[in-house]
């Protein structure tokens, strides 16, 4: 797919005369911001838009230099003379602008932007008839398509825990939400984070359908990375390129399209019936870098929060309980006005809030659950409703169903949603803990934690070095109580050692303590930290008190494909 490119600012020789050494913000025509950086040397630029959640940089007071600007979402740091973010260290690089210089001495930033595929072989929209195109809600990011006489299934996750055991089903999913899935005739997963890619719930899918076709995005890191080991066959897994039209029959398509933000991992969804456009963004940060059709019939997104250790894990320092408060009460804030504001601008006929009915069930995380207040749909529906009256807003329940033939020829809401019957059990009040914990808890007992030479094996393994940091990881109950006779460690990257007191020279420091039961789970089956970190199933500090983007994205999604090989390790501690 090749790109295409469009200038976005011009300035006149004037106006490039008076470019200030070191940082410039200027603005565009239409009210978009840039950053220009000026030495006698270069000139760069880029938009002035972070590239971790999109918020407004400005100068930096904290900077000598003139080269650095803050972030005011995250205070994430970028130096605008490389264009390399600074704070998280070894992190992204900014999207830079081109610069292109006219004869009169003037200049144009020219980007370069990806590509709209959906463009390609438009379809134009035919009348539909009530109950030909429905969607109905499943459970968390889980929706059945109905579209003419095929059934498509979202990221179906019917039982079970995601991230180890941090995150359960809020909602109850439908009695017949099994029998659903396996009569689809295609199930669409959006990326590896087991609330989307469900292994409990796959498990029950192979057993009865092995051969159902499932579709992914060609990720650096496969979404089905894991499935040789996970015990679960699966038999037409189709991995196909993103923004290519996938035809399912005459009438429908889809296309599978990346994220700006996470392009290793997470997608987003565009499917065509009859002209008519769904989209689902899912978890993406930054679907197809924002690029995003206007207009679309249905999009679904998510909207929630929370879906983070930070900053509920952290303690120690600025993290008391007063600040966890103020700052997820603001983040939630602003995640709220985003997407109501990309609703605006995008301007679907209709809206869903989903993918982020999750809670933490399980009692030992109760303050978890306490602390870590999420978005509500309905106000963010109300929201988009003041905004955009027009735009038909639906808060799910599970089994709703909405028609959008119904939808399309009549504004109210009500005649075009189905809500499920009266009576029906919409929250779960049983989650079947322990067995899904005593699976988790059989890792602690394994042959390989009585060696204690394990720790070298898997940090080995791991591949993480020739970085200035040491962790301490300690293994604790499920209350984060040192557990007796559990490990204690020290790991420095620098050098891939194992020291017993931290190094004399300057270096950062994260101390990591994590649940036994699912860190020796993790360990054990070569697992990504995900279900430590995002599952909540460690409590952090660190010093000083920065995210080591590059520590933490290694082993949330760069460990090795293939499992330790804890065979050949025991046999070297044979006496």
């Amino acid at each position: 797919m090749s790109q295409s490119s469009h200038n976005v600012l011009k300035l006149d020789s004037t106006a490039v005369l008076g470019l200030q050494e070191g940082i410039n913000f200027k603005r565009g025509p239409e009210g978009k911001c840039f950053i220009i950086y000026k030495n006698e040397k270069i000139l760069r630029a880029c938009r002035n838009q972070c590239k971790h959640q999109g918020g407004l940089f400005i100068k930096d007071i904290e900077d000598i230099d003139g080269r650095t600007v803050r972030c005011t979402k995250h205070n994430w740091k970028l130096n605008v003379s490389t264009m390399q973010y600074v704070n998280p260290p070894d992190s992204f690089l900014q999207d830079e602008l081109e610069v292109v210089w006219s004869e009169d001495g003037g200049l144009e930033l020219v980007e370069l932007h990806p590509p709209e595929p959906w463009t390609v072989d438009p379809r134009p929209a035919e009348e539909l008839q009530p109950g030909e195109v429905t969607l109905t809600y499943i459970t968390h990011a889980c929706m059945e398509l109905k579209a003419g006489d095929k059934r498509m299934m979202f990221d179906p996750w019917l039982t079970g825990p995601a991230f180890s055991r941090g995150w359960w089903l809020l909602h109850e999913p439908p009695a017949d939400a099994m029998d659903r899935l396996c009569r689809a005739d295609l199930v669409y997963i959006s990326h590896m984070h087991s609330d989307h890619l469900s292994y409990p719930t796959l498990k029950l899918l192979a057993q009865k359908r092995p051969d159902i076709p499932i579709y992914v995005g060609d990720t650096s890191r496969p979404v089905f990375w894991y499935l040789d080991r996970s015990g679960v066959t699966l038999t037409n897994i189709s991995v196909v390129s993103f923004g290519i039209w996938q035809k399912v029959d005459e009438n429908l398509r889809f296309m599978i399209l990346m994220d700006g933000v996470h392009p290793e991992m997470d997608t987003c969804l565009i499917v065509d019936y009859k002209g008519h456009l769904i989209l689902n963004t899912v978890d993406c940060t930054r679907p197809n870098n924002n690029r995003l059709p206007h207009g679309v019939d249905v999009m679904m997104s998510d909207f929630a929060g929370g879906a983070s250790g930070f900053p509920m894990t952290f303690h120690q320092g600025k993290y008391t309980e007063t600040w966890k408060v103020d700052f997820i009460s603001t983040e939630r804030k602003k995640l709220l006005n985003y997407k109501a504001d990309l609703v605006k601008s995008l301007q679907p006929k209709v809206y869903c809030p989903f993918a982020g009915y999750f809670t933490e069930a399980h009692p030992s995380d109760r303050y978890i659950k306490h602390i870590n207040i999420k978005n509500n749909p309905e106000d963010l529906n109300m929201k988009i409703k003041k905004m955009c009256p027009n735009i038909i807003t639906w808060t799910p329940l599970s089994g709703s169903v909405m028609d959008l033939a119904l939808a399309l020829t009549n504004q109210d809401d009500r005649n075009c949603i189905t809500q499920p019957p009266s009576g029906t059990k919409i929250f779960k009040d049983n989650w079947d803990f322990d067995l899904y914990l005593d699976e988790l808890n059989a890792a602690i007992s394994s042959e390989i934690f009585e060696h204690k030479s394990w720790i070298q094996f898997y940090y080995n393994w791991a591949g993480f070095q020739n970085y200035n940091l040491v962790i301490r990881v300690i293994e604790t109950d499920d209350d984060f109580l040192p557990l007796d006779g559990g490990y204690d460690y020290l790991v420095d990257f620098l050098d891939n050692t194992f020291p017993s007191t931290r190094p004399q020279r300057q270096h950062s420091y994260v101390e990591i303590q994590n649940r036994v039961g699912v860190m020796r789970h993790v360990v054990l089956n070569g697992l990504l930290w995900d279900d430590l970190y995002i599952g909540f199933n460690n409590r952090i500090s660190r010093e000083p008190d920065i995210y080591h983007h590059k520590f933490w994205r290694h082993f949330q999604s760069e460990l090795p494909l293939s499992a330790p090989d804890w065979d050949t390790f025991l046999k070297t501690c044979l006496p």
